[in-house]
């Protein structure tokens, strides 16, 4: 006796669309804790010539000026590519393709 192995579509063969948000969220997280390191990275290269117990206060205005260079350079990016696709809207949608 054979036994069929085919069945009928079920709820299991559909693709579960609750994983989709939280890999989109997930995603973002990664992006952010990436940009926090590599900002990290930047600016301890810049700002740190001995590394010591505690700050000195050259190093620590070093490192608040870093930050926030790096933030306001991430956002003028940011709002920059905004007002492009805004501009041209086939460009998002030759994105997603």
């Amino acid at each position: 006796m054979e036994a069929s192995w085919s069945s009928p579509v079920s709820s299991l063969d559909a693709p579960d669309p609750q994983p989709q948000p939280f890999v989109g969220v997930e995603t973002r997280k990664q992006r952010a804790q990436l940009l926090v390191h590599h900002m990290t990275e930047l600016c301890w290269e810049k700002c740190m010539d001995k590394p010591g117990p505690k700050l000195d206060s050259r190093a620590e205005v070093c490192f608040v000026n870093c930050v926030e260079r790096f933030i306001d350079t991430s956002q003028f990016i940011l709002n920059r590519l905004e007002q492009i696709q805004k501009a041209r809207p086939f460009f998002s949608e030759s994105l997603s393709d």
